[in-house]
């Protein structure tokens, strides 16, 4: 269903980034946010799933400021290399690469434009809503949100996390929901990385459930 485009960030950096369309008329844009795997099979699924539903949608490589062409798996081995290569790009160049999907997918006619990511993606979400100009966003068990929850939501915002997840506890929920009491903050009987099929962590009945409330979200702020 999709392809590779390049976009230009703001400094200069050439990346690329996959893009699927919807069969029909273009109103509304979605930006998908990788986990620390790169753009693999499963986030190119997702990029086409949102597509079928009608959105424009672009999965920047966000790893191509290290390496280009990242798909890893979901094993101990993949996680270390996953990490090691996001380590090494500041948060300041990673959201210039997403305001660069951003810019792409106004220039495409796009009218709306909201971002959804996963693990990593999910914090870059949410930085995307405080920083840059969208319009929606969704975060999935992004584990950095905590600690920058005190930053301003410029657009509607909901967030998913998963009540096994060790990674990310009661107390960053906590935090969340005393900065913005207004943000819907969804939790799930599933552990970290529970939307993703192509991992042990999957559950279906969760990831069914937050895809319906994703669904209505974008829905809501982005369709005409």
């Amino acid at each position: 269903m999709g392809g590779t485009v390049q976009l230009t960030a703001s400094d200069g950096h050439v990346l690329d980034a996959y893009e699927a369309e919807p069969g029909g008329a273009v109103t509304a844009g979605l930006v998908i946010l990788q986990e620390i795997f790169g753009v693999n099979q499963h986030i190119r699924n997702v990029t086409d799933r949102f597509a079928a539903l009608g959105y424009l949608s672009i999965a920047p490589a966000l790893y191509d400021r290290v390496k280009r062409g990242v798909e890893l798996g979901y094993d101990g081995e993949a996680m270390k290399e996953g990490m090691a290569i996001r380590a090494q790009i500041p948060l300041e160049k990673t959201l210039a690469d997403i305001e660069a999907a951003i810019v792409w997918l106004r220039g495409e006619g796009v009218r709306r434009v909201g971002v959804v990511g996963y693990c990593w993606g999910g914090s870059l979400a949410w930085w995307a809503n405080t920083r840059l100009d969208v319009d929606a966003s969704v975060s999935y068990y992004g584990g950095l949100i905590a600690g920058a929850a005190q930053e301003r939501n410029k657009a509607p915002a909901i967030f998913h996390f998963g009540t096994e997840d060790k990674h990310i506890g009661p107390e960053d929920w906590a935090k969340i929901r005393a900065a913005h009491p207004e943000l819907p903050l969804y939790t799930y009987e599933a552990d970290h990385g529970f939307n993703c099929d192509a991992r042990s962590a999957y559950n279906e009945a969760a990831a069914k459930l937050a895809q319906e409330r994703t669904n209505e979200f974008f829905a809501g702020y982005l369709q005409p």
